[in-house]
């Protein structure tokens, strides 16, 4: 582990400042409330030894704050905002996480007619970025590369996922064989695809044997 300052802590995690932890969210991680019930139901689910898919890292401190307490034996991140990569790195370096979690900035696709990259939707904030457009925001577009999720599913063998990819979790959710996970924890956003969309994804899990494990529904 390094010794470097720090702009806040949860859970025994330290994190680093970063361009993207403005006052407001540095209070909200202390307290727990950012991304509170994913990191309430990944360490519900995860257990020491388990191998954890996350999609969606944002920031890092879901994946990190669940490494450093699971006890995983090994999480896979991805996270397609190629701007937060090196500051989640530094979270991971600063932990002692680095091996324990891979880190890639590529956006990882179930469907078979995967593209060998796809435009993302980059907001100031990060909050919001996503493959889906949207009009009411301001985005930069940026090219990030993809990967196959049957190819990792069969090489990493997963049996935990974390998912938080701002409406692409009903595309992804239609073309991924799941077999071999035990637990999702999901965040759905029906304001992209309807309440519809969300039961969709509720039922293809339920079908695959794992409802989900961390049931919230985002408003905005």
């Amino acid at each position: 582990m390094t010794d470097h300052p720090v702009a806040t802590t949860l859970m025994g995690l330290k994190v680093p400042p970063s361009p993207f932890l403005h006052e407001t969210r540095v209070a909200r991680i202390a307290s727990g409330d950012y991304e509170g019930d994913e990191i309430k139901g990944a360490l519900a689910v995860v257990r020491p030894g388990d191998r954890v898919l996350e999609l969606g890292a944002g920031p890092g401190v879901v994946g990190s704050v669940t490494a450093l307490n699971a006890r995983p034996a090994k999480v896979m991140s991805f996270e397609a905002n190629p701007a937060l990569i090196p500051h989640i790195r530094a979270m991971h370096v600063e932990n002692g996480l680095e091996d324990v979690i891979e880190l890639r900035n590529e956006v990882l696709i179930s469907a078979a007619d995967r593209p060998e990259s796809m435009t993302f939707h980059v907001t100031n904030s990060f909050l919001g970025s996503s493959l889906i457009e949207k009009e009411a925001r301001q985005t930069t577009p940026v090219e990030v590369a993809t990967a196959d999720y049957h190819a990792v599913a069969e090489t990493f063998r997963p049996n935990v996922l974390l998912m938080d990819i701002e409406g692409g979790e009903l595309e992804f959710l239609k073309h991924a064989d799941l077999r071999g996970l035990r637990a999702v924890v999901i965040e759905f956003h029906p304001s992209v695809y309807g309440k519809s969309g969300a039961q969709t994804c509720k039922n293809i899990l339920r079908a695959a044997g794992i409802p989900p494990a961390e049931d919230r529904m985002k408003k905005s």
